[in-house]
């Protein structure tokens, strides 16, 4: 971890993950500041610490010489058999499987958290890994010689074959036949900006379904503030103000939300929400 980095303090570090270029964005560490919010005291040196031992000792395990393969299943090996990492098939939706610190600490996590627990680990190494931000599942892709090698994290990083990636597809993409063009499109390699925004969204949906609507709002500010142009998650935003009362913010990200998308499919149901918070002065239900 740079030593900057190390030495900022929450506002600080969220200030340098607005303005970050998003290749200096060490995922990471920028996935313990979303542990942060949930965990004021958390020190993230502690875990980077962790993972940086982890890839010390996968690295005198691999040697200089060794394929990128046998690296990838060195990797592995360390990782869900050592290690004992593995998806949280019993209770999927806890919050906790999104924040690292707790999946490091109880090896078990959602795929985008094990992801970015791979993706560190395989950046030490000097392992191309990649993000996929796939459809249902986050995944991992390796570029090889011959096309792409499809991982997926949360079930000990399983090879996928072009089958099961359209199977899985197929729900995503209703009425349509997923080819080979569109299932390449599903497969290009996610930023690191829009990494963090998928596991805050996963986060916010966490918490809309547990009625913990203040930490989901917390998850959609967050989200906002990695991209304060994307309109469609403002009006996220406003209408979780909404449920928790604070109507003059609530009023003021869904007016946004109009201005810069008037013909929205939902337009006609968000001015209904704006006159309902207008003349209620209460909260939605």
């Amino acid at each position: 971890m740079d030593a900057t980095l190390a030495r900022l303090d929450a506002q600080a570090s969220w200030q340098f993950l607005r303005d970050a270029r998003d290749e200096d964005i060490p995922l990471l560490w920028a996935a313990l500041q979303i542990a942060r919010d949930e965990y004021p005291q958390l020190d993230p040196a502690t875990y980077e610490n962790i993972v940086a031992a982890q890839s010390v000792a996968l690295r005198e395990r691999v040697g200089s010489g060794a394929g990128t393969l046998d690296t990838l299943r060195a990797l592995h090996g360390l990782l869900f058999e050592e290690q004992g990492y593995t998806g949280n098939e019993q209770d999927y939706y806890d919050p906790r499987n999104s924040y690292l610190n707790e999946v490091i600490e109880r090896r078990t996590g959602n795929p985008i958290a094990l992801a970015i627990l791979e993706l560190d680990l395989a950046r030490r190494i000097g392992l191309p890994l990649q993000g996929v931000s796939f459809p249902g599942h986050f995944l991992i892709r390796l570029p090889v010689d011959n096309g792409l090698l499809v991982l997926d994290p949360f079930h000990k990083g399983r090879s996928l074959d072009a089958g099961e990636l359209r199977v899985r597809a197929k729900p995503h993409v209703p009425g349509k036949q997923v080819d080979d063009e569109q299932l390449g499109r599903l497969l290009e390699p996610a930023s690191n900006r829009s990494i963090l925004a998928r596991m805050l969204r996963n986060l916010r949906q966490s918490y809309v379904e547990r009625e913990e609507f203040e930490r989901a709002l917390r998850c959609a500010d967050r989200i906002v503030w990695l991209d304060p142009h994307d309109s469609d998650e403002i009006r996220e935003r406003g209408l979780l103000y909404a449920r928790v009362g604070h109507l003059p913010a609530a009023s003021a990200d869904l007016r946004r939300y109009l201005a810069e998308r008037p013909q929205a499919e939902d337009s006609d149901r968000i001015r209904q929400i704006l006159i309902e918070l207008g003349s209620r002065g209460g909260r939605l239900n």
